[in-house]
């Protein structure tokens, strides 16, 4: 059975032109865990909070992942040694938390749209 997580990512600055090698490195790394990415979010270039390998700059990159039950330890295994990668966090996703955020979504979506009839009502 599988899991979600959420993986973030935070690249090494360097590598801003030529991402694309290392996504696909990691995504390689996720499917040889036998995970699947259900989504992924590119953040862009952001300061970090404090100085990480000499860097004060990471490429921010947020995946959303299916994963069977052994696949987050063999995925901390292989990104803390991957040199593109200054750090990353592994977390299981918190079903509940996730659908109280879709439900105050949803409803802020509709408090939007019923400002907007009232608005063209009057």
């Amino acid at each position: 059975m599988l899991k979600e997580y959420e993986l973030v990512v935070l690249y090494h600055p360097d590598l801003e032109s030529d991402i694309d090698k290392a996504t696909a490195k990691v995504a390689d790394i996720i499917k040889d865990a036998k995970g699947r990415i259900v989504g992924e979010d590119d953040w862009g270039r952001r300061k970090l909070a404090y100085t990480i390998k000499k860097e004060d700059y990471a490429l921010y990159r947020v995946y959303d992942l299916e994963l069977p039950a052994e696949a987050p330890q063999k995925i901390n295994d292989v990104l803390n040694i991957t040199g593109e990668v200054l750090r990353f966090l592994l977390t299981k996703v918190d079903l509940k938390v996730r659908a109280l955020i879709e439900e105050d979504k949803n409803r802020e979506e509709t408090d939007e749209e019923n400002k907007e009839e009232n608005s063209e009502e009057e």
